[in-house]
């Protein structure tokens, strides 16, 4: 049996249930090309304010969902082709995510690979979208990744789906 990256074990044992359970989520479709996760969460400010925190990732990411341990390193530059990126030791880098779409306070779209996705060659395009609900913000994420595996995507989805579920209930917990 291969063994499987290091960086894939926290979300193995998301997957299969050995962390805590998190914010509401679902494997939409999960195939041998690629799979699609939906989650949401309701942030308790207006979409302005909601706006912002989006914007720093380094403020509501998980630092165990990093490759620094530190989610001081991450940025995310709101711009054309704006880099979701991730400073390392000794001056380097990880591009997690690149800007593809921006609507101001109402959806964010980047493109690229998260964790190890990104060293299996697949990609994907995450969408957060905000709506205004009562005095709250409702927000919602989708992930669509295509790729090749082998196998199928359908174990790699559930634990992508668990660990995009955490960050947003992050997000939505300041």
């Amino acid at each position: 049996m291969p063994t499987l990256p290091r960086p894939l074990l926290p979300l193995l044992l998301l997957a299969a249930g050995l962390a805590p359970a998190v914010a509401a989520g679902e494997v939409v479709a999960a195939g041998a090309g690629g799979f699609e996760v939906r989650a949401e969460a309701l942030y308790p400010g207006d979409p302005a304010s909601a706006w912002r925190r989006l914007l720093r990732p380094r403020d509501w990411w998980d630092p165990a969902h990093t490759y620094s341990k530190d989610a001081r390193n991450l940025s995310l530059e709101a711009t054309p082709g704006g880099c979701w990126c991730e400073r390392l030791a000794g001056g380097g880098f990880v591009r997690h995510l690149e800007v593809v779409y921006l609507a101001p306070r109402a959806t964010l779209r980047l493109s690229g690979g998260l964790g190890p996705l990104q060293g299996m060659g697949a990609s994907g395009s995450l969408t957060f979208t905000l709506q205004a609900e009562g005095t709250a913000t409702r927000i919602r994420l989708d992930y669509v990744v295509a790729g090749f595996a082998p196998a199928g995507f359908a174990d790699l989805a559930r634990a992508v789906d668990g660990v995009l579920g955490a960050q947003l209930a992050r997000y939505a917990a300041p």
